[in-house]
């Protein structure tokens, strides 16, 4: 395959079903699943000479994707509001963050006492 033809390809996969996922409806409700969607790709060839003077050419290319739930559109009597999904695992990341910071801060506030005391 074509490394040219692995990226057209790879465009071909970046549509907004990706992002908005199948309406529900349930009675007058209808949700609608949004998701935050991140892709990259690339390749190249060449050639080149090889050690004994032969004539030497290569390609590669390569494509990553992903997706992490954003949250949901509601609809209800024709209106819309956004119900943004929650990350625990941000939440609690987060969390330690500010713990070790302030547990370092703590630490530095108590040393600097121990010195002006001696």
């Amino acid at each position: 395959m074509d490394i040219m033809e692995l990226v057209e390809q790879s465009k071909d996969a970046a549509t907004v079903n990706r992002v908005f996922g199948e309406p529900i409806h349930h009675g007058d409700i209808v949700v609608i699943p949004v998701a935050r969607v991140a892709q990259g790709g690339g390749g190249g060839q060449g050639q080149g000479a090889k050690e004994k003077g032969e004539k030497g050419e290569g390609s590669g290319g390569g494509f990553g994707f992903s997706a992490t739930p954003a949250g949901v559109f509601v609809l209800i009597n024709g209106e819309a509001q956004w119900r943004p999904a929650v990350d625990v695992n941000r939440i609690v990341i987060g969390g330690q963050i500010v713990a070790v910071v302030l547990l370092l801060t703590v630490r530095s506030i108590l040393k600097r006492r121990r010195r002006r005391r001696h």
